[in-house]
């Protein structure tokens, strides 16, 4: 992991790769679907398995996170962070069972557990890995703002990326690039993750026995809502795919036509 003790020897190694990659020369061992350049490091390959894991825990976690809404929410809220999980934890604190204090905890861990590999991912790959994210196009028109304006676009990108119509995880990656320090990135993530969970929370308190009738009712029919989640998904990725097939190529650049 980038610590400021090291960044200098980290971008060291970085501007190296970079130059090997220059124009006329090949970096060996490169493969564009990897988001580092030439032969990995222990932290390229450490960063990588942490976020392939962290993918494959939503599948794993995905029907525990609808049975549990309705039986037990806090748990739901400490494996995934879920908004549906929050609502209902409030809405059984409303009920007598729990506090909106235990909610508001359990939504920490819930909702952070993986931020700190994404802005680890910024450190290490920058733009290269952030425009492999998907939504990344919304993020990429930006991208010379954010290098231009530093910590005045991305302290409260951090603080908001939670109600912000792009992947979170595209607002921390970035931020890693920037050169955001790990303890501010801690600091205002936890800003905005208890601004959100409160936000849910007071939603679920508000609405009591009704929101817990509606968890339960979900609980009660979580493998049909859990079929019903996979299929949404698997239908949403396929047409990923048929439009980038069909998508246009890109125009080559008239600089490279030129120089070749």
């Amino acid at each position: 992991m980038s610590v400021p003790g090291t960044e200098s020897a980290g971008a060291a190694e970085r501007a190296a790769d970079a130059a090997a990659a220059a124009p006329g020369t090949a970096v060996p061992g490169d493969d564009p679907r990897l988001p580092w350049q030439g032969k990995p490091r222990a932290a390229d390959i450490l960063c990588w398995l942490g976020i392939v894991l962290s993918g494959l825990s939503y599948w794993a976690l995905l029907p525990l996170r609808v049975s549990l809404i309705g039986t037990h929410p806090v748990v739901a809220e400490l494996l995934n962070g879920s908004i549906e999980a929050i609502i209902s934890a409030a809405a059984f604190a409303r009920t007598g069972h729990g506090t909106l204090a235990v909610v508001l905890l359990a939504a920490i861990p819930g909702l952070m557990k993986f931020d700190l590999l994404y802005w680890w991912a910024g450190r290490l790959w920058g733009e290269r890995f952030i425009m492999a994210l998907p939504g990344s196009k919304r993020a990429a028109k930006h991208m010379a703002r954010v290098q231009r304006t530093g910590r005045k676009l991305t302290w409260p990108a951090v603080v908001a990326s939670s109600f912000l119509p792009i992947p979170r995880a595209i607002i921390f990656v970035i931020a890693g690039w920037a050169g955001m320090r790990l303890v501010v990135f801690l600091i205002l993530d936890l800003i905005g993750v208890l601004l959100w969970a409160g936000l849910l929370a007071g939603l679920g308190y508000a609405l009591g026995h009704h929101a817990v009738v509606a968890a339960m009712t979900i609980s009660r029919y979580s493998w049909w809502f859990t079929i019903g989640i996979v299929a949404l998904t698997v239908v949403s990725v396929v047409r990923s795919q048929r439009r980038l097939k069909a998508a246009p190529p890109a125009p080559a650049d008239p600089a490279d036509q030129n120089g070749g």
